[in-house]
């Protein structure tokens, strides 16, 4: 079982409805092995899968699709375990990014605020804005830049978002939460650091993030 943190609704329901319907028995099959979960005989089983049970199938469905790699490594769906600290730039509707620093590797989680397990979601007549992409990243970097005035000599490219990372993830405060997550990557590069040190920066948007079971100090 995990703890949960982040669970993106919107990424599961996209991913969830593009699986083959042909596919699904066996997919509920391997989720379950692969969780361990036993499945108990009711006389009246659940007719509609819940949140949970859609993530599990989509995590098979992915594992079987991709070669889902780890945070160290280049690939479409990565995997990793990091301290991880939130910045929430507003209310309810606003964008979310997560960030851990682990050895030379800087990681970036980019999502909407509202799939934070336990977060109100936006009104109805406010709507909902998806925030799983660059340009989201891109504004609230903006908005967080300690000096308006400091443009880097990368500015308005992309390693210019990279460093805007690496800069925001040494200073993000608050106390870090040791996580495992799966994403999907929306960048990746070599920056040099202030100190000069060589730097992996990988940005991502997460299709979830829960407490890892292996809880370390960050």
């Amino acid at each position: 079982m995990r703890y949960y943190i982040y669970v993106s609704r919107a990424k599961i329901d996209m991913l969830f409805d593009q699986i083959p319907r042909k596919l699904l028995p066996r997919l509920v099959t391997e989720a379950r092995a692969d969780l361990k979960v036993v499945s108990l005989s009711v006389q009246q089983p659940r007719v509609e899968p819940t949140l949970y049970d859609r993530l599990n199938v989509v995590e098979a469905h992915l594992d079987r699709e991709y070669d889902i790699g780890w945070m160290t490594e280049s690939g479409f769906w990565f995997r990793g375990e990091s301290g991880m600290r939130i910045a929430v730039a507003g209310d309810a509707g606003s964008p979310m990014l997560m960030t851990g620093m682990d050895d030379d590797v800087v990681v970036a989680l980019i999502g909407s605020s509202h799939h934070l397990v336990g977060r109100e979601a936006p009104s109805s007549e406010l709507g909902r804005v998806g925030h799983s992409w660059l340009p989201s990243l891109h504004s609230l970097l903006e908005e967080a830049r300690t000096d308006p005035e400091s443009v880097g000599r990368h500015a308005g490219d992309d390693l210019g978002t990279l460093d805007d990372v690496l800069e925001f993830s040494s200073r993000v405060t608050g106390p870090a939460t040791w996580c495992e997550f799966l994403a999907r990557q929306l960048m990746r590069s070599t920056v040099i650091a202030p100190d000069g040190r060589l730097r992996d920066v990988v940005i991502g948007t997460p299709l979830y993030v829960a407490m890892s079971d292996e809880a370390r100090g960050a």
